[in-house]
């Protein structure tokens, strides 16, 4: 960046500072699109119009970003494709990494809404039903409808589930799909100082819900703001903190920030799987007086008394082993009540049961695949990626991206008769916002260290990174991703 931009690039940061705004043509041109068409870049592959004759009928289950994205990319790779996307979901998608900027004021609710359909492939038929039955062995697919699909190869891309229902005292009875409908969450969660930015309403509900909140402290009260993190695998492990972080945030943009205590409780005892963003967390945390307590596992809760309960646990040291020459580990656990003002819950997640209890699934749900290849271990004409997918790294957009350009590169050679060769190396990105304003963008793979797309400490929270965040990422999704090209 020369002189020239790295001024403009200061006038417009002070001018959003100071309350003026930034318009996003500005914050693009600030960004640049030759950094935005790097980062959309890094890894992709080579994929031209028509670039094999291979043919056979696939199936992909799963309408979502990563779904549509692998038919947008086998569309444009096959000559004559012949794909079928099951999707029961008729509703408005929500672009959901855009949800934690709803939940904190950044964003309006319309603006992370948009039309499933508009990005549907010319070519790809759309049933709007629910895969209810797998048969891999015949190679078959029973619908919620009453129809029987045959493919010779499908790709599932389902996504996961929101568990509220094992958390006592919300009133929820059953799981639910994060791009479903959530009237019966809303009746609980958005009142009463209980917030979720895990579904499209709930994010909305939540930025009410803060800014009740924050107008208490500001009034002078002293109030507790809880935040968890579950027992589950969850979409964006950095989501539960960055609300927490633009909670704070907000606070102090009212004044009120020394009124409020704002606690984290993740079921875990680290704040990342990385070392260098869980110490740099860590550091963040202490410099903005944010509280934690590790192992804590939200399991009740009053809605009404404003009380939290969770499953605190840990692990002492027991009866000497002879046999083995060490000391037996005790798992202990007792309930703690919690009290709240203001409470973000991060719901378990799960599988969807008719793919956990398939033969396409796993003991875990989640269906099982070579984490490289992502092939199914067991089914060769099978394939999975996004949140479904047992992989051991995070369930976010950011590895979609990289996976799906994998599993049409493998896909295509096994309908080509070759073996899969392509592998996808566990990357994955974390843009954790840490302000209005910075954000600490979090690249790793599967050696579990930083892996940064540009020449900067990973480790810094950077305005630029904020950029990127709020202006530039729905964009290279939207036109990037689901078109197949990036």
């Amino acid at each position: 960046m020369d002189k020239k931009m790295m001024k403009e690039g200061m006038e417009l940061i002070d001018a959003h500072f100071k309350g003026e705004g930034i318009s996003r043509r500005d914050a693009l041109k600030l960004f640049g699109t030759g950094g935005a068409a790097a980062l959309m870049a890094t890894g992709t592959t080579g994929c031209t119009g028509g670039s094999s004759n291979a043919k056979g009928k696939i199936l992909i289950v799963g309408g979502g970003l990563a779904g549509m994205s692998t038919a947008a990319r086998l569309t444009n790779t096959l000559s004559n494709p012949d794909i079928t996307v099951l999707e029961p979901n008729d509703l408005s998608t929500s672009y959901q990494p855009g949800q934690t900027l709803v939940g904190g004021g950044v964003w309006a609710k319309d603006e992370v809404v948009y039309k499933r359909d508009d990005y549907l492939p010319n070519g790809v038929t759309l049933i709007k039903e629910k895969a209810v039955e797998f048969d891999p062995d015949n190679n078959t697919v029973k619908t919620s409808g009453g129809k029987t699909i045959k493919y010779d190869y499908m790709i599932i891309a389902a996504g996961l589930k929101l568990d509220f229902s094992k958390i006592e005292g919300l009133g929820i009875t059953e799981s639910i799909t994060s791009t479903g409908d959530h009237s019966a969450v809303s009746k609980i969660i958005g009142k009463n100082g209980l917030a979720s930015i895990y579904f499209q309403q709930g994010s909305e509900d939540t930025w009410k819900e803060m800014q009740k909140f924050i107008a208490e402290a500001k009034s002078g009260k002293k109030v507790k703001g809880v935040f968890t993190h579950p027992n589950t695998a969850i979409k964006c492990g950095g989501a539960p903190k960055k609300i927490m972080y633009l909670t704070d945030a907000r606070l102090r943009e009212a004044g009120a920030r020394e009124n409020a205590e704002l606690t984290f409780y993740p079921n875990g005892s680290k704040m990342f799987g990385v070392k260098e963003y869980h110490d740099a967390i860590v550091n963040q945390f202490e410099a903005r007086d944010m509280k934690w307590n590790y192992r804590h596992n939200l399991v009740a809760v009053d809605p009404e008394k404003k009380i939290a309960t969770f499953d605190r646990h840990w692990q002492e040291k027991g009866e000497w082993d002879e046999d083995l020459e060490e000391y037996t580990i005790v798992p202990r656990s007792k309930k703690v009540e919690v009290p709240y003002d203001f409470m973000h819950i991060t719901p378990p997640q799960v599988a969807a049961e008719e793919i956990a209890n398939s033969p396409v699934g796993s003991s875990k749900g989640w269906v099982p695949v070579n984490q490289e290849t992502l092939q199914h271990v067991k089914y060769p004409n099978v394939f999975a990626l996004g949140d479904i997918a047992a992989v051991p790294m995070g369930k976010t957009g950011g590895s979609a991206r990289k996976q799906y350009k994998v599993v049409v590169d493998n896909l295509i050679s096994v309908m080509e008769g070759k073996e899969p060769t392509a592998k996808y190396g566990g990357y994955t990105v974390c843009p954790l916002i840490t302000s209005l304003g910075t954000v600490m963008l979090a690249e790793f793979d599967w050696s579990k260290k930083p892996t940064p797309s540009f020449p900067l400490d990973p480790t810094q929270e950077r305005w630029i990174w904020w950029l990127l965040k709020v202006y530039a990422l729905k964009p290279m999704t939207q036109y990037g991703m689901l078109s197949g090209r990036a």
